[in-house]
């Protein structure tokens, strides 16, 4: 019986061994390769950072239509494996960053920042994958060349305007205090931007949203429209806007543009019924009339030409010097122990792996409940907002997929949240760490200790601390 037992053993420990043999083979014969006339090529940390992420095969689980091994397609296995792959999908997707590597472009701030949170905390690749891929376990050699192509890529691409030396490779970096823009179409844009005639009954505008006095925000759970009612979801911030990639939760608009002109129609906010309509009440304006026809001399007043003014004015509405974006820029002083602390947290713990660049946001767009089931726990209707960009692409993967929201002056846009559920700061910290990052629940003291930090992100405008900025200008 012994001998039976020891022969099981053994060939099962042969077969296993063979298995593992063929799929280094396998490994190694596919994956991501860089053409004879890559720039990464001639770049020794990007290219040794590229064979890290080659070696490990991060694509099987993070790009469509990979070549996976055979046991991916075994009856049990692949019904087990679907659901991690499905998973990959969700949580980062590969492809831009391979594109990035081919054509020798750096990856955006945010895939940077996604990349080296998993490095940093040792989380990729995952435990049973290294059961078949042993050589896709990553050395502290593989992962410092990572991290140092990272921190070489921020440096050389990213670096923002008088960070200290020390600082310029960090995942945040200061908001710069300025945009270039048209003055002439700002002061156009500022103007309507708090002009209710933009609404079918005269009484909202886009302030009545997005009060500066407010954070850019209203404060409230979800928007009050026209005629009282209200809206699906929370209102984003104006704020620092010009840095997202795309607008509105969903990022159903490309450009600052597109985003002014969907309130204006939308029955529930501020309910206009033709851009015919808002244009006679403008026209009717000599005031406007002039500035129109100076800056857009070829263009009737209309839904372009309005909402490209308003866009131009909303480009102004950045809030830097923050005493976070003081102590990015050298004064250590500037920051408490405890606000530097939690600082480090929001990096160990996550946070910066979506929360990076000048803005701490809007880089992307990511799926709420990453690590837990949010929506399960929040008990309530499923709705059409908590659909998130599965609403305008029909993607499965983008279920619940959301604007990653700015946590620049994060301290005054309360309630948080896409449906304005969580009534405190130290709440949403609390719940972001368990729903969002591998850390789960943590300590009271570390929730503290973040919040403090978030509050030194709240900057001025226009050299006026926000909380003191006016209603109007």
């Amino acid at each position: 019986m012994k001998r039976i037992v020891a022969g099981l053993i053994g060939a099962g420990l042969a077969a296993y061994g063979g298995t593992v043999a063929y799929i280094q083979h396998f490994d190694h014969q596919g994956g991501p390769t860089l053409s004879a006339d890559s720039p990464t090529l001639k770049d020794p940390a990007a290219k040794a950072a590229f064979d890290v992420l080659r070696e490990a095969r991060c694509d099987y689980c993070h790009t469509k239509g990979a070549d996976l091994p055979f046991y991916f397609h075994l009856p049990v296995a692949s019904t087990l494996m679907q659901r991690d792959l499905e998973q990959g999908l969700r949580h980062f997707r590969m492809e831009p960053v391979i594109a990035a590597f081919q054509k020798g472009d750096s990856p955006t701030e945010e895939q940077l920042s996604r990349i080296e949170e998993v490095i940093t905390q040792n989380r990729m690749p995952p435990s049973l994958y290294l059961l078949i891929h042993w050589h896709a376990h990553l050395n502290e050699d593989q992962r410092k060349a990572v991290l140092t192509w990272i921190d070489a890529e921020r440096r050389a691409h990213y670096a923002g305007n008088g960070v200290a030396a020390k600082f310029a490779g960090e995942p945040v970096q200061p908001i710069p205090e300025s945009w270039p823009v048209n003055a002439d179409k700002v002061a156009l844009g500022e103007k309507l931007f708090f002009d209710k005639r933009l609404s079918g009954d005269n009484t909202l505008n886009c302030a009545s949203c997005h009060g500066l006095d407010k954070g850019g925000v209203d404060n409230l759970v979800t928007a009050t429209g026209i005629g009282g009612q209200k809206g699906p979801i929370n209102v984003p911030t104006v704020y620092n806007s010009v840095y997202n990639i795309v607008q509105f939760w969903n990022g159903r608009a490309a450009t600052l543009a597109e985003q002014a002109a969907g309130p204006v129609m939308n029955p529930v906010e501020m309910g206009s019924h033709d851009w015919k309509d808002v244009a006679a009440k403008i026209i009717n304006d000599p005031d406007y009339g002039a500035q129109f026809a100076t800056l857009y001399p070829d263009q009737p007043i209309g839904k372009d030409t309005i909402t490209d003014a308003i866009a131009e004015y909303e480009k102004t509405l950045i809030t830097p010097d923050s005493k976070f974006d003081l102590y990015l820029k050298g004064d250590d002083k500037a920051l408490t122990d405890q606000e530097k602390h939690g600082y480090a947290l929001f990096k160990s713990i996550g946070c910066s792996g979506c929360h990076s660049g000048p803005d701490m946001g809007g880089g992307a767009m990511e799926v709420m409940g990453l690590e837990h089931d949010y929506f399960a726990d929040r008990g309530g209707a499923f709705t059409a907002a908590d659909s998130g960009r599965e609403d305008v692409t029909h993607d499965p993967l983008d279920k619940s997929r959301f604007l990653v929201p700015t946590l620049r002056n994060v301290a005054l846009t309360g309630p948080w949240f896409h449906d304005g559920s969580v009534k405190t700061l130290e709440d949403a910290v609390r719940k972001m760490a368990y729903y969002q990052t591998p850390a789960g629940k943590i300590s009271d003291q570390d929730v503290s200790d973040i919040t403090a930090f978030l509050k030194t992100l709240t900057g001025k405008y226009k050299g006026v601390p926000l909380e003191q900025v006016k209603a109007t200008p």
